[in-house]
């Protein structure tokens, strides 16, 4: 089935975008860079060294191990706060402020509001009007408290 007439074609199709857009794409490489067709550059490499500074690893666990001496020694650092730690419910997945968490999508939200309510139905008693019935026993039944007292 891969070997259909339309799908050689649309092969040999991409196959000639392929040359062409890798030689436009160079181009722009090139000049991004700032190199011409001699080889010749305009823009000087030693300017990067006043935009970043390059340090091998040696270097960087050396500071990290006199940062660890100097804590050791005593020498107070700063301590940033970075906020309350959030502590969420396992079951709600609330939040002690009552948000749901960042990473929770705005559908399983609705989902666990939904169930949420649910619940709730079923220990609460809904509030429904009294039939005349209900009315004449409610009544009867106040007027039997109030006369025994």
């Amino acid at each position: 089935m891969a070997k259909s007439i339309r799908s050689k074609w649309k092969r040999k199709c991409r196959a000639f975008k392929r040359i062409r857009y890798g030689a436009k794409e160079l181009e722009r490489l090139k000049k991004t860079l700032g190199i011409d067709e001699k080889g010749t550059q305009e823009v000087e490499m030693t300017e990067i060294s006043k935009i970043a500074t390059v340090v091998d690893a040696e270097t960087i666990k050396e500071s990290a191990k006199t940062n660890e001496n100097t804590e050791a020694q005593g020498t107070d650092t700063m301590e940033v706060d970075s906020g309350v730690k959030r502590v969420y419910n396992k079951r709600t997945m609330r939040d002690q402020y009552g948000n749901y968490p960042i990473w929770m999508s705005k559908r399983s939200i609705a989902k666990h509001k939904k169930g949420r309510a649910k619940s709730r139905k079923g220990t609460t008693r809904p509030q429904k009007r009294l039939t005349r019935k209900q009315k004449k026993q409610r009544n009867k039944s106040e007027v039997k408290t109030t006369s025994d007292n």
